[in-house]
């Protein structure tokens, strides 16, 4: 039996169990630049654990997805957080789950606006980039260095998710 999951929409409130939200907010913007560039501030942290550790600064090109689609696995990273902005100005949707026992319990399905990006805190359960309709490019910052920083569980039982309403 599979079980279909519902599409949210995005919020810093819904999406503060996992991380942040990145997109223009109002109450953390300030003028530079002689009053030509409005500076949104520190909406996100990158977090890179772990001796020989860096932030890196990549750029990501993920291909649509087709719907109805399965959810089989979900993967965290332990040592960095990982955040993606979409470069592309387009929707893309988000999966997420809580750690049950050291393993991803149910996920949460978010629609990403297009201005809209994430950052996934670090050991964070997420389904990988979820494309939406053609290539989209991401700006994506994560961590480097030793270790590995790469964790899968595969479900039983896939989740689905039928095609989000645009």
């Amino acid at each position: 039996m599979t079980d279909l999951l519902d599409i949210q929409p995005l919020t810093k409130t819904t999406f503060v169990p996992f991380g942040d939200v990145i997109e223009a907010d109002p109450s953390t913007m300030r003028y530079i630049n002689s009053g030509t560039t409005e500076r949104f501030h520190a909406l996100a942290t990158a977090e890179a654990a772990g001796e020989g550790a860096r932030v890196v600064i990549n750029l990501f090109r993920g291909q649509p997805r087709s719907f109805p689609y399965e959810i089989g696995m979900m993967e965290r990273h332990p040592f960095g957080s990982q955040s993606f902005s979409p470069l592309s100005g387009r929707p893309f949707l988000v999966a997420v789950s809580e750690d049950q026992d050291g393993k991803p319990g149910r996920p949460q399905v978010f629609l990403a606006r297009g201005g809209q990006g994430v950052n996934y805190r670090r050991n964070v359960w997420h389904h990988p980039l979820l494309v939406l309709g053609q290539p989209s490019d991401f700006l994506v910052v994560d961590r480097d260095g030793p270790g590995d920083n790469l964790e899968e569980h595969f479900f039983e039982t896939p989740y689905i998710i039928s095609e989000p309403a645009l």
